[in-house]
């Protein structure tokens, strides 16, 4: 079994190659710049490894894998702009860079471009795939809906609010784990559980994103720390915060979410210190760590076969950036 160092080296060769014609640049030069940030590429090593949980890889898991890269970078490029976001991974976001126009349309191109990748599948399972891929697109569509109402209601409910990370986050993890174990000839029962495995993963990875957003060093995690105070996003913090407030906490949370005066950040910070949401973000993600982990021990192939997962989730929520 390899690591998930080993095998994004493996995708990354694969991976880092032109995916756009030259012409015309203006649409397509946007998608190559997003492209060539870089970034993780945690979902595709995923879908490596869920084929190799069961079998050895086959070329068709680096196919799928790069269609599900390419999707994920669509998402971004489209969540930039609707977030208005000025920095991704350090650098201008393609909005900021090309115009919003060109985004749309950049983001666009990206997707159809995932989609030649899955056309070059040629196992027998691409149906299958073809039907997960797609389900999973919509869901990841609903999840970004959702996250886009609830800047504008009152109030969210934690359950509301992990019921839409499960599907902006959790479902694209979970899935490119189990498009890779349909691939590695995996039965339904055990890409189940790997997809379990990959929901819960996926909500502590997203609890760990809240958190470095407020919490995180500005260098490390590359992006503008206070992004979602400053925007006003109901997160794991805000909507915890605002339930165990004190009185007084709550008018000048209340009053800090109407402005965006000089400080907020620092002061809403604050708040989420003294409501001690910080130790409870931690509390609450070791809780669906633990969830996973039970997930992948009911996975019916040796442990030993498992570990490069094991450490995979345990370095997910354990980054800084």
């Amino acid at each position: 079994m390899q690591s998930f160092q080993e095998l994004s080296k493996q995708f990354n060769h694969f991976f880092d190659t032109r995916h756009f014609p030259q012409n015309p640049q203006s649409l397509y030069e946007p998608c190559e710049y997003f492209l060539g940030m870089g970034g993780k590429r945690i979902r595709p090593v995923m879908c490596l490894m869920g084929n190799e949980l069961f079998d050895a890889i086959i070329p068709d898991a680096f196919e799928v894998a790069t269609a599900i890269e390419l999707f994920h970078n669509f998402t971004l490029i489209h969540d930039d702009l609707m977030d208005k976001a000025p920095l991704r991974r350090g650098m201008e976001t393609v909005h900021t860079k090309y115009g919003d126009s060109t985004a749309i349309l950049s983001g666009d191109v990206m997707l159809i471009q995932a989609y030649e990748h899955l056309h070059n599948v040629k196992s027998p399972q691409l149906k299958r795939i073809l039907h997960l891929f797609n389900k999973t697109a919509r869901e990841v569509c609903e999840g970004q809906q959702l996250d886009m109402d609830f800047e504008k209601q009152d109030g969210v409910a934690l359950d509301e609010y992990i019921h839409m990370i499960g599907l902006k986050t959790s479902v694209l993890i979970a899935a490119s784990l189990k498009m890779g174990a349909i691939l590695g000839g995996a039965g339904e029962g055990n890409a189940e559980h790997l997809y379990n495995f990959g929901l819960n993963l996926g909500l502590a990875f997203q609890i760990q994103d809240d958190y470095l957003d407020a919490f995180g060093d500005p260098a490390k995690v590359g992006k503008q720390v206070g992004g979602d105070i400053v925007a006003n996003k109901k997160t794991f913090l805000m909507i915890k915060a605002l339930e165990t407030c004190s009185t007084t906490q709550r008018e000048e949370l209340d009053q800090l979410l109407q402005s965006n005066g000089e400080g907020k950040v620092e002061k809403v910070l604050e708040i989420f210190r003294n409501c001690g949401v910080d130790e409870w973000a931690k509390s609450l993600q070791q809780k669906y760590v633990q969830q996973a982990f039970d997930d992948i021990e009911n996975i019916a192939v040796v442990s030993k076969r498992k570990q490069p997962m094991t450490e995979l989730a345990e370095y997910l929520v354990k980054r800084e950036y």
